[in-house]
């Protein structure tokens, strides 16, 4: 797919991104539209925040925010991972998808262990195909991992090539094994792959990403970790980093966000990481309930 490129006079990265994201934060979080601001050009806001940055930008030198478990948001305290849509993720800035797919009956339905999010891979596709039409700067990158099934891997495979030729979405995906550019990325789906059979970028390749993903650490011991890995992704840029804030350990989900995501948010926007880029993946819980937090990631690029 040939997508259309946004113009290319803009103000300056840095402008756009405490400007113009201060004024659509509120928002966009809230999985609303963006207010209307008087401006000589299109307002870019969360939705398009990938927009001020050159065709040449590796991702590896950008901070993505993302959302783990991304479609889960039934099943109760100790299953629920988010509390806003695919489409209203995507619309507030997260640009990383954690998808995790059950082989069921020849389709994938989207799980949390055992439990059903009432949702399926066509509409997760069809949440991204519609938000990078509408927003043709942007791109998704979108980690794919079975669970709550035990099929092979070549029979992942196969159900996965149902959706790219026989349900039409191969269009949507970026399918080559290395991490692109941005400008090779926009307007796609970036295929992270957590499965031995599926084409795309080798997810957990040593060679390519560098991931924190503790899950069974309580916050007292994640924080340190999460903290680590951003000081890490700082001091030796080079690979994807991947660092999740998200644990379900002692505590639920929604709990366990509570305490972790404002510490996030905090070191942030601290002095210290002031002049900190290139974060890598930030894939979070419930980052809706956490005003601004969303934003502050964005605004560690440039």
């Amino acid at each position: 797919m040939t997508s259309p490129r946004p113009p290319r006079t803009r103000p300056s990265r840095r402008a756009f991104l405490t400007g113009a994201l201060a004024v659509s934060a509120t928002a966009a979080l809230a999985g609303g539209a963006a207010p209307a601001v008087a401006a000589p050009a299109r307002a870019l806001g969360t939705q398009d925040w990938m927009g001020a940055f050159a065709d040449s930008t590796a991702l590896r030198t950008l901070t993505i925010p993302g959302t783990h478990n991304s479609g889960a948001q039934v099943g109760g305290l100790w299953v629920a991972c988010q509390n806003t849509r695919i489409a209203d993720q995507l619309n507030s800035g997260i640009r990383f998808l954690d998808i995790r797919c059950r082989a069921f009956e020849g389709a994938f339905t989207i799980h949390h262990a055992a439990f059903y999010q009432n949702l399926n891979f066509d509409d997760v596709l069809g949440a991204c195909r519609s938000f990078l039409q509408a927003h043709p700067s942007e791109t998704v990158l979108m980690r794919v991992k079975q669970e709550y099934s035990e099929v092979s891997d070549g029979d992942f495979r196969a159900i996965f090539d149902t959706y790219l030729d026989g349900k039409g979405w191969r269009s949507l995906f970026r399918l080559d094994g290395g991490l692109p550019t941005l400008g090779q990325a926009r307007g796609r789906v970036v295929l992270l792959a957590d499965n031995g059979g599926l084409p795309g970028v080798r997810y957990g390749d040593a060679g390519l990403f560098d991931i924190q993903d503790d899950y069974q650490a309580e916050p007292g011991a994640k924080w340190p970790k999460i903290e680590a890995q951003f000081r890490k992704a700082v001091r030796e840029p080079g690979k994807l980093y991947v660092n999740y804030v998200s644990t379900a350990a002692l505590l639920p989900p929604r709990w366990n966000s509570d305490r972790l995501n404002p510490q996030v948010h905090g070191l942030l926007d601290s002095s210290e990481a002031s002049g900190w880029r290139g974060l890598g993946i930030v894939p979070l819980d419930f980052p809706a309930t956490r005003a601004g937090l969303v934003e502050s990631l964005i605004r560690h690029n440039g």
